[in-house]
């Protein structure tokens, strides 16, 4: 019987970690189709949320069903509600991808600022590494690691600052830059949650770790 807990639990683990690689996907993919203009890159990962979306579902059910019929206590629950709760943050970071992509093919044809497109790519690197980095850090169960990709939220925020301002610059110099540097702002403000869910997921990360639940950044909300 345990045996049969522990291979369930192991599947939980693998599935997790695909949907964590399908998100980073879709985050890599729209910020590519945003700094590259392209259109059709954009709506393949409008296109592709619902898989993300069906992931979810799957391990919050499943989730559910180890809760009720295992009834699991300490490390094993903890593994559980680990994935339960940082799968919902996934979910939320490939919606975020989406709302990227809906505004690469929104802003398609407004004049551009190649200065601040550097700017958000610059952005978008920081975002995919700690993406990256958080995923590696769940499977390895290094809370250690997962405190360090929390503070460098603090440089996705920066950037969302910077590129805030340069924004409201540009609308101020050229009345026609107003409808693409918007987009900018917006694009700017998605990556800049998805560091903060990215934060969300190392908090519980440290929780599956040491079993105390830690806020990393303050910032963070639903």
């Amino acid at each position: 019987m345990r045996k049969m807990f522990e291979e369930e639990l192991q599947e939980l683990h693998a599935r997790f970690s695909e949907m964590g690689m399908m998100v980073n996907e879709a985050i890599l993919k729209s910020v590519k189709a945003f700094v590259n203009h392209d259109k059709v890159l954009a709506q393949e990962v409008i296109d592709h949320d619902h898989l993300i979306n069906e992931y979810e579902l799957k391990l919050e059910k499943k989730s559910f069903e180890l809760i009720a019929l295992q009834q699991p206590v300490s490390t094993d629950l903890r593994i559980i509600v680990t994935v339960l709760k940082a799968s919902s943050d996934l979910e939320r970071m490939g919606d975020h991808a989406v709302s990227i992509a809906k505004s690469t093919i929104r802003v398609k044809g407004n004049k551009r600022v190649p200065e601040i497109e550097e700017q958000i790519a610059e952005m978008a690197n920081i975002v995919k590494t700690m993406s990256d980095d958080v995923l590696d850090a769940y499977l390895k169960n290094d809370s250690a690691k997962a405190k360090k990709i929390a503070f460098t939220d603090d440089e996705v925020d920066q950037h969302f600052k910077k590129i805030y301002s340069q924004c409201v610059e540009e609308m101020k110099n050229d009345t026609d830059i107003v409808e693409g540097a918007t987009d900018y702002m917006m694009v700017a403000s998605y990556l800049e949650r998805v560091g903060d869910y990215v934060t969300n997921i190392c908090e519980w990360i440290v929780y599956l770790d040491t079993g105390k639940i830690s806020e990393l950044n303050s910032n963070l909300d639903e």
